[in-house]
């Protein structure tokens, strides 16, 4: 059964960094892209960043562009979502995404596995 389970979500103050862990099972991390997506009260979820199953290839949303930076340890089983200089607009829950080789890590409807997610919440 394949899990993935996000962590380090919480309070932070405007201007502040989270850094947020998903520890995934179930699967080989090696043979799947992966990508954080968050969902904000009365707004679809949205993509934030994302990296393929290499590791080579990354891709960010523009909110984020220069402020948040993600890493994958497949040995770990193990990805990563740094954000920095955070906003209230960054306010929402943030979830862990896997897909497999023919999908896009960064395509919503194309992912295979999701995380429960985890709340971020950035006070003024």
């Amino acid at each position: 059964q394949v899990q993935l389970v996000e962590s380090g979500g919480g309070l932070v103050q405007a201007g502040g960094s989270l850094r947020l862990s998903c520890a995934a099972s179930g699967l080989t991390l090696s043979s799947y892209g992966l990508g954080w997506f968050r969902h904000a009260p009365g707004q679809a979820r949205e993509f934030v960043m994302g990296v393929n199953r290499g590791g080579a290839s990354i891709s960010y949303a523009d909110s984020v562009k220069g402020r948040v930076t993600i890493s994958r340890d497949n040995t770990k089983r193990q990805v990563n979502l740094q954000m920095d200089s955070m906003t209230p607009e960054d306010t929402a829950v943030y979830y862990c995404a896997a897909t497999g080789a023919r999908g896009s890590y960064y395509a919503r409807e194309q992912i295979d596995y999701w995380g429960q997610g985890t709340q971020v919440t950035v006070s003024s």
